[in-house]
């Protein structure tokens, strides 16, 4: 069997999704990671609802993307968000390394950063909206747990737009990371990396870009130039919706703490950690998890539109 074949047979993208391919409009791919292992159900299910509502109201076409059934599916139906939200934890957190095993086992499972790249750039999809990257983890020094999604960065051609890295990371680490492996880092209208919940933080981007227009263009060149690879677009969460640095650092201070204690580590590590720290600050944390995610919907749909007229 030839690899189209291959392909053809484990990759379904919905009509809804490769008409827009076909003619050339925007689409902006969206993980299920933060539908199983992000949130509580039913709200995770009715946010990746309302994140596919918001993108269509701005002009383009949502592509969520998970494994079904052993398929690797763009653009899900309402049933499989439900099914996804339902299942929560019991669903398999799938990134590059998982991958061909949960498709060969026939199973569902729910795509992190790297493997919704990987399952988006399959479809033709260049435009990616999520919360937060992975990166190098706190104390990686001895633990070597640096997430996946950062090699995927490196490799894969498609703009990952998001509120910076998670800020139970090592933001320094995971900027010299990507700097490394020649990662764009582009703070959208400003200079600092955002830090998720937080608008700043003490590292610098790699480049600030003021608009969607600037940031297609340099997409296109980029990849037009045969310069491989993705590109972080770090847009700050929306002032309101802002958590105050003291609070959100003692409470991922004492998660980190309590996660190495219990020894949990590797890709069970960021949804232990997301979740202690909704905890400890009384929700406040997941309702600004959900509103920076609408907020990185909306200009990866400006992005899209524009990266668009330029193909």
């Amino acid at each position: 069997m030839s690899e189209l074949k291959i392909a053809a047979h484990l990759l379904q993208v919905s009509p809804e999704v490769q008409q827009a391919i076909n003619d050339k409009k925007p689409v902006v791919a969206l993980e299920s990671t933060i539908i199983s292992h992000g949130m509580p159900f039913p709200q995770n299910a009715q946010t990746a609802i309302e994140v596919e509502e918001t993108i269509r109201k701005h002009g383009a076409i949502p592509a969520t993307i998970a494994i079904i059934g052993g398929v690797m599916k763009v653009g899900l139906s309402p049933q499989e968000i439900e099914l996804l939200g339902r299942e929560g934890h019991n669903v398999t957190k799938v990134s590059r390394r998982d991958l061909p095993f949960v498709v060969a086992a026939g199973k569902n499972g729910a795509t992190t950063v790297a493997s919704t790249m990987i399952i988006a750039a399959l479809a033709g999809i260049k435009v990616f909206a999520t919360g937060g990257i992975g990166g190098v983890h706190r104390g990686a020094e001895q633990t070597f747990d640096i997430s996946a999604d950062l090699q995927e960065l490196a490799h894969t051609n498609v703009a990952v737009v998001c509120a910076g890295a998670k800020s139970i990371l090592d933001l320094g680490l995971t900027t010299e990371y990507l700097e490394t492996f020649g990662v764009p880092l582009i703070g959208y209208q400003t200079k600092s990396l955002p830090a998720f919940f937080c608008r700043t933080s003490p590292f610098e981007v790699s480049i600030q870009l003021d608009t969607p227009e600037q940031i297609a263009r340099a997409m296109a060149v980029k990849w037009q130039t045969g310069l491989n690879g993705g590109l972080v677009v770090a847009n700050p969460i929306p002032q309101a919706f802002a958590m105050p640095e003291e609070q959100i650092n003692s409470a991922i201070d004492r998660a980190v703490a309590e996660a190495v204690q219990q020894g949990i580590v590797g890709k069970e590590s960021t949804p232990f950690l997301l979740a202690r720290v909704a905890e400890l600050t009384g929700g406040d944390s997941l309702k600004s998890n959900i509103q920076l995610v609408f907020n990185n919907a909306i200009l990866a749909c400006e992005i899209a539109k524009e990266y668009q007229r330029l193909a």
